[in-house]
């Protein structure tokens, strides 16, 4: 790591911005940090986290600084630490520090199902972290705790309070809306961000290899979503630099913003400007791709060169768009797996 970072200078003034194949630009690195999760939600771990048997090993600290030093001389200045639960990992303090701490990175955000928040939400502040995003998949305590397994709503909306009080720059809450269990709820939610500065995300349900019935089952259209809420007098607002999938939506008289992310509506991958290292250090290129590209051996080198080199020859290769509409997940067996 400690070559990469005295070279980063030179490789910052040399080296291209990151493109694909049909011109796409990559801004916006999603860093999972373990695929461990201690809530059950019914859209991705029903059943709860299974630790396999032959668990890969998670990426140390180093690793994951001299992962991002090579992502920021490539011209990824946003970092996003997810999971599973990201702050389940007992460094989680110092890996944000040090994501934090590689020049080029201008922003780190984090996901969160929230349950440390009220009392950790001012140290993940203080440690670089400026954005956060929190899981609220419904206001009502009980059908909270029949979505995730737990009965923690009001800790949670606690932790919302502190994060605002901690001074983070954006706060969204995230809820995977789902027919039958809490689309009901449509209107209360925007209610609550609308008095409140605050962002809202509306999360379409995504087919993966385990849930597929459910998905059937489930899936609300984001399309009908921003319908009810344009209807509404919410309107859509520009996209941000850096900013992820989301369609973003204001209103006149609401402090807050809704957002929409919908990954089955047309064109959802012509803006795509992200990538996925998982935990184990495999890059993915899509969410639904056939699966990712070990990066460890070039993570635990010291020719930092080659880990530039073959970074941008993957990504050269990233599909044009993903293949869900066809049925296909690709090789995610579940959201956990890698980051979301």
């Amino acid at each position: 790591m400690t070559d990469l970072r005295a070279r980063q200078p030179d490789l910052l003034s040399l080296a291209p911005p990151l493109r694909d194949g049909i011109g796409r630009r990559f801004e916006y690195l999603r860093l999972s940090l373990t695929d461990v999760c201690n809530f059950s939600c019914t859209y991705c771990l029903p059943d709860g986290y299974r630790r396999p048997c032959n668990r890969p090993v998670e990426l140390s600290p180093d690793e994951i600084g001299r992962a991002v030093t090579a992502f920021a001389a490539l011209g990824l200045w946003k970092v996003r630490l997810t999971g599973g639960e990201p702050t389940l990992r007992r460094d989680f303090d110092a890996v944000a520090r040090t994501v934090a701490a590689v020049p080029g990175i201008r922003r780190v955000a984090m996901t969160t199902n929230g349950y440390r928040l009220a009392e950790r939400a001012q140290a993940w502040r203080d440690c670089g972290i400026s954005a956060i995003n929190i899981s609220v998949d419904s206001l009502d305590p009980a059908r909270f705790a029949a979505i995730t397994g737990h009965d923690r709503l009001a800790d949670i909306l606690r932790g919302v309070d502190a994060a605002q009080a901690a001074g983070f720059e954006s706060i969204k809450l995230n809820a995977v809306l789902m027919r039958g269990i809490n689309d009901d709820e449509l209107e209360a939610m925007v209610d609550f961000v609308a008095s409140r500065d605050l962002s809202l995300r509306f999360i379409e349900v995504m087919r993966t290899n385990d849930n597929a019935a459910f998905f059937a089952a489930r899936h609300v259209a984001g399309q009908t979503v921003i319908d009810r809420l344009e209807v509404s007098g919410w309107t859509r607002l520009p996209r941000q630099p850096g900013a992820g999938p989301a369609i973003e939506l204001g209103h006149p008289s609401a402090k807050g913003r809704i957002g929409i992310i919908a990954p089955y509506s047309q064109d959802f991958c012509a803006s795509c400007n992200r990538l996925r290292l998982s935990s184990d250090g495999r890059l993915h290129l899509c969410l639904f791709g056939d699966g990712g590209i070990d990066l460890r051996p070039q993570l635990t080198g010291d020719d930092p060169a080659a880990l530039l080199a073959r970074i941008r020859g993957l990504v050269a290769t990233k599909a044009p768009a993903h293949r869900l509409h066809a049925g296909d997940s690709g090789a995610t067996p579940h959201l956990a797996s890698i980051g979301g």
